[in-house]
């Protein structure tokens, strides 16, 4: 007899205003997913298969329960997810000294009969970037941030660094934890410049690539995934590229903000970046791409950096590089 696994709910960073609340998250079969370190390579294999074979909860009511009491009621839609945006006024009162606003989140208990994990309260955060915020960080993931191996020949590198190194096995790319830390301390040397962090990879991947920040201490933000889409999905792809949107909703959302961008040279981060450049001109303050040494990669970035100029854009082969631009161009100390 196979024991009914409990429902859980996975609780995604989320960001908004003084005024706008915004929540997202999954409503999900809870799978026992161990995130402990030093896990041999059948356990990582279990984790991983768990996290992209989950199991979502559709049509089902949710329940977000605000600082103040307040509760609003919203629906998962067929995917199991949740996508809550609402006018509230004088949210600033909620907002802790590091700018992100608490809230909890549960489902409806008369809707469902089924054993609810953690007591039926998972915790949340949105954040407000704070009004003495210099400019605010957007950062790719894959390459970037850690090794992955988009690059590679078939990806081999992205499946055997995915599939069979748990968290706590993969490297954060030299330099780029100092690199983050001296951007959200600014030229103030206060935490207030906000970080977000955007990737290709799916939200299934989402607490895994939550406890790698973690464990290697990069500024707290929210992480921006996509749905998983299967060979088989016959739902129409995005026309627009899923960190192009991303990115451009961050724009529209602080219109006060400026920002700096950081990808690699490895897909399509310089074409998505100087393209937003460009719409948006004089609110990207530079742009910083990781070179992951590939020749043919490489040729194609220097042919779009030499005919860019709607900001600085720099092909680094070291954080150091991307810290010296940062601190001629006053943006840290």
């Amino acid at each position: 007899m196979f024991k009914k696994k409990a429902l859980r709910i996975n609780t995604y960073l989320g960001y908004g205003t003084n005024s706008i609340f915004r929540a997202t998250g999954r409503a999900l079969e809870d799978e026992n997913i161990d995130f402990s370190t030093n896990q041999n390579i059948f356990k990582t294999l279990r984790n991983i298969y768990r996290q992209l074979e989950s199991d979502e909860i559709r049509n089902i009511k949710i329940e977000l329960k605000l600082p103040d009491g307040q509760v609003i009621e919203t629906n998962t839609d067929l995917e199991g997810y949740y996508n809550l945006e609402l006018d509230i006024p004088a949210l600033s009162k909620y907002i802790n000294e590091k700018g992100w606003i608490s809230y909890s989140v549960s489902y409806k208990k008369e809707d469902t009969r089924k054993e609810i994990s953690n007591k039926n309260i998972f915790k949340s955060q949105m954040l407000v970037p704070s009004d003495h915020a210099e400019f605010a960080i957007i950062s790719d993931i894959d390459d970037t941030i850690i090794h992955t191996g988009v690059a590679s020949l078939f990806k081999w590198r992205v499946i055997a660094n995915t599939l069979f190194k748990n968290f706590d096995k993969r490297t954060a790319i030299e330099g780029t934890v100092k690199f983050c830390k001296k951007l959200h301390l600014g030229t103030k040397e206060s935490p207030v410049n906000p970080f977000f962090y955007v990737s290709n990879s799916p939200w299934n991947l989402y607490d895994y690539l939550s406890a790698f920040f973690n464990k290697h201490h990069f500024p707290k933000g929210p992480i921006l995934l996509r749905d998983f889409r299967t060979p088989f999905d016959k739902t129409p792809k995005p026309k627009v590229p899923h960190k192009q949107s991303e990115i451009v909703n961050l724009l529209t959302m602080y219109p006060h903000l400026k920002f700096i961008l950081i990808g690699d040279s490895g897909e399509k981060d310089a074409d998505i970046y100087t393209k937003i450049a460009e719409q948006y001109r004089g609110r990207i303050l530079a742009i910083y791409l990781r070179n992951v040494k590939h020749r043919r990669k490489e040729n194609r970035i220097k042919k779009i950096i030499h005919s860019f100029t709607a900001s600085p854009i720099l092909l680094v082969h070291t954080y150091d590089e991307a810290i010296k631009h940062a601190q001629e161009s006053g943006f840290i100390n």
